[in-house]
């Protein structure tokens, strides 16, 4: 039987960097289709509403361990050839999407409708009323959630290990297999998954702060 030693640890060090690879793969792809689905959430289509509010149920509603499943064991029954890496960052967009969305939509109906009654006026149209009057101040109020929220796909990563995608978590099942030392080696795994977040998390606390503070003036 292996003792955890600095092999040991740096193996699990390493897997961080998939943690990171996969948390920005979801948080970019999250982002676009997070926009999308603010946009259609917004919009004063009908169709576009109740799509883009099925697809917030549906992602909102269920586990995103389930949502992990149904991609890997799923794709191959519909024909498709998937391996871990592209399942969990399938399924972690899909889900990013769905509850970034909805923060940015929030934000968006945060901005006084005079703002958009105004750009109206000057017959500016919707696209450009978005992009130049709404969307620029609802991104100011979205960017403490947001990254509020990357901690949390981050921390979800972690179950992309039950589909064998080898990040922080799975490196210290592997590791912890190998030496049934589960105290240290997951202490381990605590401790990057902190140091990741926690800068993210104080940043975020600091723009509340500064956004409550400017808000007060």
């Amino acid at each position: 039987m292996r003792t955890f030693g600095t092999p040991e640890f740096f193996f699990i060090l390493q897997a961080a960097q998939w943690t990171v690879a996969l948390s920005l793969i979801a948080f970019i792809g999250g982002a676009i289709g997070g926009l999308i689905i603010a946009l259609a959430r917004t919009s004063e289509n009908r169709v576009a509403l109740l799509l883009s509010g099925a697809f917030i149920q549906i992602f909102q509603g269920t586990p995103l361990l389930l949502q992990l499943f149904l991609v890997f064991f799923g794709a191959p029954v519909l024909g498709f050839d998937i391996n871990p890496w592209l399942a969990a960052g399938v399924a972690l967009i899909l889900n990013s999407s769905a509850f970034l969305g909805e923060i940015w939509r929030g934000c968006i109906q945060a901005i006084p409708a005079g703002q958009a009654e105004a750009a109206h006026a000057l017959s500016l149209s919707y696209t450009a009323r978005m992009r130049d009057v709404i969307l620029p101040q609802a991104a100011k109020i979205a960017l403490a959630p947001t990254v509020g929220y990357l901690v949390q796909i981050i921390k979800g990563t972690s179950l992309a290990a039950i589909i064998g995608f080898t990040e922080v978590t799975r490196a210290g099942q592997i590791i912890n297999n190998a030496t049934f030392q589960p105290l240290i080696v997951f202490s381990v795994v605590a401790a990057i998954y902190f140091v990741l977040c926690w800068p993210l998390s104080l940043l975020a606390a600091r723009m509340e702060r500064r956004q409550a503070a400017a808000l007060a003036r």
